[in-house]
């Protein structure tokens, strides 16, 4: 397999393409492959060249940390839970979220996502239920990893914008129905920040790795 790399020294460098040759087991995950890549000392690209090891970001990687979010063949994905065997053809690419600043080559800075939260107070606080109903949405809802899968496929996020994306209507969800006390002001920071610039595209709910139930935690804030 022939697997392309888009890689970057840092975010002031121009991005570039590297090529490396793999002809191995295809059970393993993408996170597995940049692992086997990033093995040896020496490393070369397909043209047989020395390089550098890939830089990328893990944690668990086991699907609920969200550190390894990328885009493997155009699909934003955690490469711990994509594999080779359900990729189709010979070659697989790979590259970052293009939605946040890069780092070094696979990792991006993704802390809008909570400067965003902390910027329209969106936190529970006090533990003071506006009702107890609907329990497993709000347990679903919490499970958000906060791996920025949904704002870098949704149409509408650009980073630095005032529309704040899936992940950030999923936070005023589970604040609203868990402080009664602040309903008033998350329904007007929701309605800013993402009611007005909602498309309903609903892609962010195709790429969730926790399924998150995003559209029932949005149609309930519309109404």
């Amino acid at each position: 397999m022939k697997i392309r790399v888009l890689r970057q020294i840092n975010g002031d460098t121009e991005p570039y393409w590297e090529t490396f040759d793999y002809d191995g087991d295809k059970e393993i995950s993408v996170a597995g492959l940049l692992d086997y890549l990033n093995y040896h000392d020496d490393i070369v690209n397909d043209k047989g060249e020395k390089t550098g090891r890939i830089g990328w970001e893990c944690s668990c990687l086991q699907g609920v940390c969200g550190a390894c979010a990328m885009v493997i063949n155009e699909k934003p994905s955690l490469a711990c839970e994509t594999f080779l065997k359900d990729l189709n053809g010979d070659e697989i690419s790979i590259r970052p979220l293009r939605k946040f600043p890069v780092i070094h080559d696979l990792i991006v800075d993704r802390s809008i996502i909570h400067e965003n939260l902390k910027k329209a107070n969106v936190f529970i606080g006090e533990y003071n239920p506006k009702d107890r109903e609907k329990l497993t949405l709000q347990y679903n809802a919490a499970k958000c990893l906060k791996c920025g899968l949904c704002l870098e496929i949704c149409p509408n996020y650009t980073s630095g914008k005032s529309f704040f994306g899936a992940v950030f209507a999923n936070d005023c969800y589970l604040v609203q129905k868990r402080n009664a006390d602040k309903a008033k002001d998350i329904k007007e920071t929701y309605g800013k920040h993402v009611g007005s610039g909602c498309s309903k595209a609903l892609s962010c709910m195709d790429v969730c790795p926790m399924k998150i139930e995003l559209i029932a935690s949005m149609s309930a804030l519309n109404r």
